[in-house]
């Protein structure tokens, strides 16, 4: 089958040899942009913000990135690849059926060389009604890679995807429609199992299962850690001088938050029960972490209104106690 090579650093609009921090502030420029709950057009901002998810995916991570930048513009050339072939993630054995899913969040390329690790092997067991020595082969696993926002982590949902099986001896296809459910704090890295819907067995014998494992969609907003949420909450430095209440982002719509005077960096406000929902059932929390912006450019009035607060202000931040 034909894969298209993705150019991660052109998804993310930047060089290729822009630093970590860069990536970063590129993915959150335009996630914000793209991410569904904000972007008046819900379809084409769907696939923008899979395509940045997946470059994301790949470019923040160090052995990745590197794999990426070997791999080069012409990956599929003799020599480019590792070993000279491709690995395949998602397709089973020599001999067997090769695999191709849409509606996963990824792409053929994401999964051939960045993606889950392929089947896990088969069963063996005596086929029902066979003679003695008459044996069955239970087909193989087949496993992908399957990308899920935060908001369906919280809520859950229900997607269809599709399953393109190509018999390579024939090259003839099938498809069929799967209906996934993604229950409610699903877990990064947890395995979704589509009973049966792997490798076909031999003899009689029973066919493997699809398992799909959870990554999570890089959210613009939000780190998580476990159940909790993580927020870099940017305040100026007269609101965590003076106080103030501002209004921060949560997975279900936005909330305010009293900051109190004398706020300083790295302070940790914790709203309960706005996380993600735990292993127990119960929900974690959002951690929102204080961080004093200040302002790049100033115009005259503004200059003179700080060189006035520094003539002025006793507060020596280097003085001893």
């Amino acid at each position: 089958m034909s894969v298209e090579f993705k150019n991660y650093y052109e998804l993310l609009g930047v060089d290729s040899k822009v630093s970590d921090a860069e990536i970063k502030k590129a993915y959150r420029k335009l996630a914000r942009k793209y991410h569904p709950d904000v972007a008046k057009d819900k379809a084409d901002a769907e696939i923008r913000f899979k395509e940045i998810n997946e470059a994301n995916e790949v470019l923040s991570d160090p052995e990745k990135r590197r794999k990426f930048d070997e791999l080069g513009a012409n990956w599929n050339q003799p020599g480019r690849q590792e070993g000279g072939r491709p690995r395949s993630s998602r397709r089973a054995a020599p001999e067997g059926s090769e695999f191709r899913f849409d509606g996963t969040g990824f792409s053929d390329f994401f999964e051939q060389f960045f993606g889950a690790s392929g089947r896990s092997g088969s069963g063996f067991g005596r086929s029902p009604g066979g003679g003695e020595g008459a044996y069955a082969q239970r087909g193989g696993d087949v496993e992908s890679n399957i990308l899920v926002t935060l908001g369906e982590a919280l809520h859950g949902s229900t997607r269809d995807i599709s399953l393109e099986r190509v018999d390579p001896a024939t090259g003839t296809s099938t498809v069929q429609t799967l209906r996934v459910k993604i229950p409610p704090g699903v877990r990064e890295e947890q395995l979704i199992r589509l009973g049966g819907k792997g490798e076909e067995g031999i003899g009689g014998g029973a066919a493997g299962h699809l398992y799909l494992r959870v990554k999570f969609a890089k959210h613009p907003d939000f780190r998580v850690q476990g159940a909790n949420l993580y927020y870099d909450l940017e305040l100026s430095p007269w609101e965590a001088v003076l106080g103030a209440t501002v209004r921060i982002p949560t997975l279900d719509g936005t909330v305010a938050l009293k900051v109190p005077a004398g706020t300083t960096a790295e302070r940790e406000f914790r709203l309960r029960g706005k996380g993600l929902p735990s292993e127990s059932g119960a929900p974690g929390d959002l951690h929102a972490i204080a961080s004093i912006q200040v302002p790049e450019t100033l115009n005259l009035q503004e200059k003179a209104l700080w060189e006035q607060l520094a003539t002025t202000s006793t507060f020596n931040p280097r003085d001893t106690p």
